[in-house]
């Protein structure tokens, strides 16, 4: 006796090639050998953005070596010796300021990150790569149409979720296609 299954449901095709060997690039992201490859970073989502734990562990070093001023300033006050006292000083507010900077600039680029992620899943997640022709599409044609390389995929997802900026110099020459903006708010700071 033999068994009919039900047909099953095809998946999306590449509207370049044709292939059918296309997979969502979400999957792609997780998967570990796409992350080897190179392929994750160049269809990535975001920015890396420090953690907080990244900006307590930078407080702590800061303040650490802020310490170390301050101990050396000490050393100069009670042995008498200005140089110590002046330098130690000098560098305890240095570290400081230095700690507090690197600190407020982790915090803004972690707000940045934040404030795009609704717009880059917009254009992220329905996304589709596909190995034949190495092309990035959406097979509905929403909320983008046509075929683009994975570095004008990056560039688009980022600036239309504005992190243009953050895109490393090798895709500041890439060129986009003329597309509208797929998200209300996105940015058009397109090369």
């Amino acid at each position: 006796m033999t068994t009919e299954s039900a047909p099953q449901e095809a998946g999306p095709k590449c509207p370049g090639c044709g292939s059918s060997g296309v997979r969502a690039v979400p999957e792609i992201c997780d998967d570990h050998a796409a992350g080897r490859a190179g392929l994750a970073d160049r269809l990535a989502r975001t920015p890396g953005a420090p953690t907080r734990f990244d900006c307590g562990l930078h407080v702590v070093e800061g303040m650490v070596m802020v310490g170390i001023g301050v101990a050396l300033a000490h050393h100069g006050i009670t042995r008498d010796k200005p140089l110590y006292a002046v330098g130690g000083s000098l560098l305890a507010l240095l570290l400081f300021v230095g700690t507090l900077l690197v600190v407020r600039g982790e915090v803004r680029q972690r707000a940045v990150v934040a404030a795009g992620e609704h717009r880059a899943n917009a254009l992220w997640r329905p996304s589709y790569h596909c190995s034949s022709c190495a092309s990035v599409f959406c097979p509905d044609g929403s909320p983008w149409q046509g075929l683009l390389t994975p570095e004008q995929f990056k560039k688009y997802v980022w600036t239309e979720a504005g992190y243009g900026e953050q895109l490393e110099e090798r895709f500041k020459d890439v060129d986009l296609p003329p597309v509208a903006p797929a998200v209300p708010g996105g940015g058009r700071d397109h090369a």
